[in-house]
C-alpha cells in the first residue's frame, strides 16, 4: 500500500506544477506583458485558469496531508529545516489569492487596482520560485541535522546558487505553462500571434534557465548530470522531453490548442521523472551522505494502508468533480460568448 501512497504523493505534485504553475504564470506573463496589451492579456488568462484557479490548491493539501500522515519524520524535517522557504511561499500563495479576489471581484473600483495588481503580480513570481527552491534543497545534501547554529540550520540549509536557479527555472516553467494555456483562449488571429510570440520567447527562456541549473550544480557538486544521465528511465524521459519541446515549437505556428496543452504538460512530467526517478525512494539528500526514504521512514503499516484506502476513495470523488468543474467552465465561456 506504501507504493500508491507514493503514487498519490508524485502524482499531486506533478498537478500542482502543472495546474498551480499555469496559475502562477498568468502573474508572470502579467509582470512581463507591455502596458497596451496588458488589459487583453489578462482577461485571457483569467479564461485560462479559471477552472484550475478554484482547485489547484487542493493538490498542495494533499501533498502535505500525505507527508504528515504517512511520512512524520520527512514532513518534520522539511518544516523545521526548510521554514523560512515554506513561509515565503505560503505567504505569496495568501497574497495572490487574496489580490486575485479583490481585483476580479471587488463591488467598487477605485485606487486599491493599483495596490492589488503589484501583490498579485509580485506574489505570483515569489510563490513559485521558493516552491523551487524547496525543491532543490530537498536533494542539493545541504540540510544539516546536526547544525548548531541558526544559519547553518534554517539558512544555508536552502540559500544556494543551486536552489536559486531552480527557482528561477520553476518561475520560467510556470510561465511556459501559461503562455501555452492561454494560446486556446485566443478569440482572433491578432491575439493569436501575439500568444504564440510569447510562447516561443518562453521555451528559449526555459532552456536558458535550465542551462543554469545544470551550471550551479556543477559548480556546487551536486550531481544531477549523473541523477539524470545514469539510468536509461531518466535519459528516455529527458529525450522525450525534448522531441516533445521541438514539436511544440513546430505546432506553435499552427492553431493546435489542445495538442499543445498536452504536450507542455508531457514535457513537465519528463522533467520530473527524469529529476526523481535516479534517487528513488531517497526525496531528502542530507548532509554528510545521509537521507531520507520514503520506504525507510514511512509511518506506522496501518497508518499507511488507512492513508492509502482513503486516497482510493477519495480519488472517485476529486476526479470527477474536477472534470466537471473544468465542463462548467468551459460551458459558461460557451453561453458568454454566444451572447
Amino acid at each position: 500500500m506504501v507504493y500508491v501512497v507514493i503514487i498519490f504523493l508524485w502524482t499531486a505534485i506533478l498537478l500542482y506544477i502543472l495546474l498551480g504553475g499555469a496559475d502562477f504564470g498568468a502573474g508572470i506573463i502579467e509582470l512581463f506583458t507591455s502596458r497596451a496589451n496588458r488589459p487583453r492579456m489578462r482577461k485571457k488568462m483569467y479564461e485560462a485558469i479559471g477552472p484550475v484557479w478554484e482547485a489547484n490548491h487542493m493538490w498542495l493539501i494533499i501533498v502535505i496531508v500525505i507527508l504528515f500522515v504517512g511520512f512524520p519524520k520527512i514532513y518534520t524535517t522539511v518544516s523545521i529545516y526548510l521554514h523560512i522557504p515554506l513561509v515565503c511561499m505560503l505567504m505569496g500563495i495568501i497574497a495572490r489569492g487574496t489580490a486575485f479576489v479583490f481585483r476580479n471581484y471587488d463591488a467598487v473600483k477605485d485606487d486599491m487596482q493599483k495596490v492589488y495588481t503589484p501583490i498579485f503580480v509580485i506574489s505570483s513570481v515569489v510563490t513559485p520560485f521558493f516552491l523551487g527552491i524547496i525543491a532543490a534543497s530537498a536533494v542539493s545534501g545541504q540540510i544539516d541535522l546536526q547544525a548548531k547554529d541558526f544559519l547553518s540550520a534554517y539558512v544555508f540549509s536552502w540559500l544556494s546558487w543551486f536552489s536559486v536557479t531552480v527557482g528561477i527555472f520553476t518561475v520560467t516553467i510556470c510561465a511556459y505553462l501559461a503562455n501555452v494555456f492561454i494560446i486556446g483562449e485566443a478569440e482572433n488571429e491578432q491575439d493569436r500571434q501575439l500568444f504564440t510570440r510569447k510562447a516561443r520567447r518562453t521555451i528559449f527562456v526555459v532552456m536558458a534557465a535550465g542551462g543554469l541549473v545544470f551550471l550551479a550544480a556543477h559548480s556546487e557538486g551536486i550531481p544531477l548530470l549523473n541523477w539524470i544521465f545514469s539510468d536509461v528511465p531518466g535519459i528516455i524521459a529527458l529525450i522525450m522531453a525534448t522531441i516533445s519541446l521541438v514539436i511544440t515549437f513546430v505546432l506553435l505556428n499552427r492553431n493546435k490548442p489542445i495538442i499543445l496543452r498536452l504536450l507542455a504538460g508531457f514535457q513537465v512530467t519528463m522533467i520530473l521523472f527524469a529529476a526523481t526517478y535516479s534517487h528513488f525512494p531517497d526525496i531528502i539528500l542530507l548532509k554528510g551522505g545521509d537521507n531520507l526514504s520514503l520506504l525507510t521512514h514511512q509511518g506506522q503499516f496501518k497508518t499507511i494502508e488507512t492513508l492509502g484506502y482513503a486516497l482510493l476513495i477519495g480519488s472517485i470523488f476529486i476526479i470527477p468533480a474536477l472534470v466537471y468543474l473544468i465542463y462548467s467552465f468551459q460551458q459558461k465561456k460557451g453561453n458568454t460568448e454566444a451572447h
